[in-house]
Parts: structure tokens; sequence; C-alpha cells
């Protein structure tokens, strides 16, 4: 399949959710949304989120890969300066409490201060296998050069993804917990 990389436009925001919570994992976005909610209701909050221009999910802090063919998002990455994490995290923090009643003020933080974190990276399962990942990682990777580390968190469950990530020259930085799963922190620094 031929792609393109672009920055994503409002307009994604239906696309790029079910991408989201496929990075966050169902179980994560079943526990953000409560027990008394489905994942359907989290996923019409993440498109508002999306759509949004302050909130680490906006649009703004997105680049996509879209199928060159019938032009379908097929892909994305969101990420921003870690020390804006707790300014965007407001919007998810208030969106959660409005439509769910949730009250998650108190999570931890998944991005350090002092690098760009990537905070979701997902390829659609019939566009997999074909370099998107990687190319979504490496724009990034060359926005950030000689500016400051690049920092994700990843599934201590998604051994795949480690090997990726690993294999770009992420290295380990620590652990975290996010949403209820144990976490290692990678980081890219330029060298």
């Amino acid at each position: 399949m031929k792609y393109t990389l672009r920055k994503a436009v409002r307009t994604d925001a239906p696309f790029i959710a079910p991408l989201i919570m496929e990075a966050m994992n169902h179980e994560c976005c079943q526990y953000f949304a409560g027990p008394h909610h489905t994942l359907e209701d989290f996923r019409k909050m993440m498109v508002e989120l999306i759509e949004q221009e302050e909130s680490q999910y906006s649009y703004h802090n997105s680049i996509v890969a879209v199928n060159d063919l019938n032009q379908h998002v097929v892909g994305v990455i969101v990420g921003y300066n870690g020390s804006d994490l707790h300014h965007l995290r407001k919007a998810f923090i208030d969106a959660a409490k409005k439509h769910f009643d949730m009250d998650h003020s108190g999570m931890a933080d998944e991005a350090a201060v002092d690098e760009f974190y990537i905070d979701s990276i997902a390829v659609a399962a019939e566009a997999r296998h074909q370099g998107i990942a990687s190319a979504l990682l490496h724009s990034v990777i060359g926005q950030q050069a000689g500016k400051q580390p690049v920092g994700l968190l990843v599934d201590v469950d998604n051994p795949k993804a480690e090997l990726l990530y690993l294999r770009l020259g992420f290295k380990e930085a620590g652990t975290n917990q996010w949403g209820s799963h144990a976490m290692k922190h990678l980081q890219y620094t330029a060298e």
C-alpha cells in the first residue's frame, strides 16, 4: 500500500479516535470510562477531544498516514512536549468527569517534562507490516532531532511494539503505571 504522512485536520477525528483507543488498549479505555459506560461512549468522548485545540489528543498534536488510493486514515501518531502534559490533560480530565462522572485527576504523569512525548501510535489492522509505524516514528524523531529526547510508554504485555521501538533506537528509561497497566518508559536520544 502506498501512503502519505500529513498533519491531521479536525475532520480526521472520527478516524483517529478508534486508532488511539487501540493504542491505549480497550481494557484501559474501559477503565477510564468506568463500569457503567461502553467503549462506544469512550470513542465519542475521544472524538470530541481530538477535535479540540487544547487537548493532549488534539488533531494539532497528530500526524496521520493516509492511504494514497482511497485517502483513508490508516495510521496516527500523537505527541507533544512533556512539559505541556498537565495543561493538555485537563481536557481529558474534564471530559471524563462530564461524560462518565469519573475523576482521573490523580493519575501519574506518563511524560517526562524534558522530552517530546509520543502519547499514542497505532496503525489500522489492514495496513500493518508496511512500515507505517516506523515512518510515523521517524517523522517525529526527525522533527525533534537535536532538540530533546523522544519518549513513550509501551505496555509490558506488548513485546512486538517494544521490539519495534528498540530496533529504532529507543532505550529503556524506567517504568510507569498507566490505565491500570504496567508500562515501560522508553526514550530516543539523538546521538
